[in-house]
């Protein structure tokens, strides 16, 4: 008879639940891994990762259709072939796929295929799948095992997040499409309203204008990315219209006409008036929403609150032996947020010392559009709230050597910093490549870094970093090439 017992079970496969899964086997705990669907979960198989693969498809083809402007000449205009940018998306998907699948082996992760379901405290119920299967995985390969009851001292929730559907606007499939039907167009559409403009919206509207698709963005908020801080999101959406993105703030579909081939938004704007906008489809963008449904947290007394798991800041929630991490346990909704919030879990479990919560002022964000947008910390907005003294400092792509080079001068850094400290407390970049950027400023907001420190780390020249320095210069009066 098979073994079904374990040290730690994990509902859910995601970058938290795989994630924590490696960990735990690290610590020397017997794991099992339970999964309904994809292994790497949606941020490896419909986010995170084709999405990325979709868009540097784009950023190639807005380079080529460039190419005059860096002396090149290319024969003819270049066009894409939407089933070889999806094939490439999709094939991107299938090779890490296949990776978590070895990591589970090499770590000795037993995955257990099917739908959990919490019955009483340490145990799992797991039931035949619902779910289409999307990986050869159903019927249950050999190695792998099924339906059954499972037992653990402690199990883990990490069953992630799903679109969320407005009352009236439900996606269809066919004309109203969530992330997943926006990742593989059958056929380019001509036209485009994408409703919502956080990352996810903002990705695909970008996205979609870069092969030639009119898109109109429709936002409820006054601005466009609207976790960003506003001085960014300005210079982001300035260059996204000039891109030909149409934009939309202070605005809301508040009616949708499909007919059977096309749709038209009925979009209210702040001063009461109803516009109407027809287009090929229509991208509900409005964000995520925890999956806690059918597990039997009810059964059990999980406390939650507006679509997610109640925790504490070591993944506790309010039933002794269960856990929950990751979108399941409330935003932010962010793949290296589950990652780390789960092995700060399991790390807990397994009695490590001087396990810290995490401080989810220090995640940081990511939006890969065309400028890509990045942040950490505070914005200057949510600084003078709080009733900081602030310095702000700002330093534009324009005045640096390499992002002229690479014909990419169009952006802003900038950074805040306590006055009274010189703590860096904040940094929100727009521009070419920031996402890889960002990440200098948060190990420095980890290591509690003031300006001093960072004026004097010598930054490398020629480099898109230096401008990280120069905006720090900037905040206390020092700025050397502005």
């Amino acid at each position: 008879m098979a073994d079904t017992n374990y040290d730690v079970i994990i509902i859910g496969s995601g970058p938290g639940g795989y994630v924590t899964a490696i960990r735990a086997a690290q610590l020397g705990l017997k794991t099992a891994i339970v999964e309904r669907e994809h292994l790497g979960g949606i941020c490896l198989n419909w986010g995170c990762i084709p999405t990325k693969a979709l868009l540097r498809s784009a950023e190639i083809l807005d380079h080529a259709n460039h190419a005059k402007s860096y002396g090149l000449t290319l024969e003819g205009k270049m066009t894409a072939n939407v089933k070889d940018v999806v094939a490439r998306s999709r094939g991107v998907s299938a090779r890490l796929n296949g990776g978590i699948g070895y990591l589970m082996k090499k770590n000795k992760i037993d995955v257990i295929w099917g739908e959990a379901k919490l019955t009483k405290p340490g145990e799992v119920v797991v039931g035949k799948t619902s779910k289409p299967a999307v990986q050869p995985q159903n019927p249950v390969p050999k190695g792998v095992k099924g339906e059954g009851a499972y037992t653990a001292k402690h199990i883990i929730v990490a069953t992630g997040a799903r679109p969320r559907a407005l009352p009236g606007i439900e996606p269809d499939g066919k004309l109203i499409w969530t992330y997943f039907e926006a990742m593989k167009p059958d056929v380019m559409p001509k036209s485009l309203v994408v409703m919502g403009s956080g990352a996810i919206g903002i990705e695909f509207a970008s996205f979609y204008r870069s092969m030639g698709v009119d898109v109109t963005v429709v936002e409820v908020m006054s601005q466009v990315m609207p976790v960003e801080d506003a001085e960014i999101s300005a210079i982001a959406r300035k260059t996204l219209e000039k891109r030909g993105l149409k934009i939309l703030t202070e605005a809301k579909v508040v009616k949708v006409d499909k007919s059977s081939n096309s749709i038209t938004a009925h979009v209210e704007t702040k001063d009461g008036k109803v516009q109407q906008i027809t287009a090929d489809g229509l991208i509900s963008a409005v964000g995520v929403v925890g999956n806690i449904e059918n597990l039997g947290l009810e059964t059990l007394g999980v406390k939650t609150d507006r679509g997610c798991i109640v925790i504490d800041g070591y993944g506790k929630t309010n039933v002794p032996g269960l856990y929950a991490i990751g979108d399941v346990a409330g935003p932010p909704m962010l793949a290296h947020k589950a990652e780390h919030e789960g092995v700060v879990c399991i790390e807990k479990i397994a009695g490590l010392p001087n396990v810290h919560a995490m401080d989810k002022s220090k995640i940081p964000g990511c939006t890969y559009c065309n400028p890509q947008v990045a942040s950490v910390g505070l914005t200057e907005a949510k600084a003078k709230e709080q009733g900081r003294e602030i310095r702000v400092g700002r330093y534009s792509f324009n005045a640096n050597g390499k992002a002229i080079a690479l014909g990419e001068d169009n952006g802003m850094i900038k950074t805040i910093f306590d006055k009274k400290t010189g703590e860096l407390i904040g940094a929100h970049m727009v521009g070419a490549e920031v996402t890889e950027l960002i990440q200098g400023f948060v190990v420095a907001m980890n290591l509690e870094t003031t300006e001093e420190d960072l004026m004097h780390t010598i930054f490398p020249h020629p480099t898109l970093s230096e401008m990280m320095k120069e905006s720090v210069l900037d905040a206390y009066g020092k700025v050397l090439n502005a």
